[in-house]
């Protein structure tokens, strides 16, 4: 079996947006399948691990496209990975048309949890660390790593919203590409009839469960560029703890 998956989808009409491409959400959810399919196909995948109480939860995402295929259009996502260590692994992704004309990149880091302590486990100890024969060194992703988002402490508050049941996953909190949407979802359509996202960059920093709320601190920090901090509020303490960072380049 080939180390690089290749799995081919199509953008349908109902995961398009106004300008008929599909959305920046919905290619992330078809990059995690691809990741599952990939995962799944190689013995290291959800099916597998949630029989041994082990999960794979995506730590930081990092997209960035020249252009969104259109609707009715089918593509395909690349994804390998390139390296792993203990605790975390990094896979990359690769859109492109069917023609081989590539639209964007995607580079990606996911930790390997306990599903009933919620804490870090060793990759290395399933099948004897079998990943290692599936890393990839030579094919090139070329968008850069994800770095840390800094923002001020006092950023604006710009919305705060309530978490339902749809926001949530198979590990029991709010799912990673819904915090995507919300966070998109800051910028009305007329901002969208305007410019396009060129990178959308997230780390994810603690879970959200259900009931929660979600706190939206919002930050320019260049003429086209924001920085976005997520908060919650847990529905039984009160409390509040910051759970992902947010960092978009928008084009004209």
């Amino acid at each position: 079996m080939d180390r690089v998956g290749k799995y081919e989808f199509i953008a349908e009409p109902f995961h398009c947006d106004f300008s008929g491409h599909l959305c920046l959400g919905h290619l992330g959810n078809q990059m995690l399948n691809a990741a599952d399919f990939h995962s799944t196909d190689r013995g290291f995948g959800m099916k597998y691990l949630m029989n041994i109480h082990r999960s794979w939860v995506l730590s930081r995402l990092a997209i960035e496209m020249t252009s969104m295929p259109a609707q009715y259009e089918h593509f395909t996502v690349e994804t390998w990975v390139e390296d792993a260590m203990k605790f975390f692994t990094q896979r990359n992704f690769q859109v492109s048309d069917l023609d081989g004309n590539v639209y964007g990149y995607g580079r990606s880091v996911w930790a390997m949890i306990d599903t009933e302590t919620r804490q870090p486990t060793d990759i290395y100890a399933i099948d004897n660390g079998a990943i290692d024969q599936w890393i990839v060194k030579d094919k090139p992703c070329p968008i850069e790593k994800g770095d840390r988002v800094k923002m001020n402490p006092n950023t604006e508050l710009v919305r705060t919203i309530d978490t339902y049941y749809h926001d949530i996953d198979i590990n029991g909190h709010v799912n990673s590409i819904k915090y995507i949407e919300h966070v998109i979802d800051l910028w009305d359509i007329s901002w969208y009839r305007e410019h396009q996202i060129k990178r959308f960059d997230i780390a994810y920093v603690a879970e959200t469960h259900q009931g929660d709320k979600l706190h939206f601190y919002r930050e320019q920090t260049g003429e086209q560029t924001f920085c976005i901090r997520l908060v919650k509020t847990d529905q039984n303490t009160q409390e509040n703890t910051e759970v992902c960072r947010c960092k978009i380049l928008f084009i004209s």
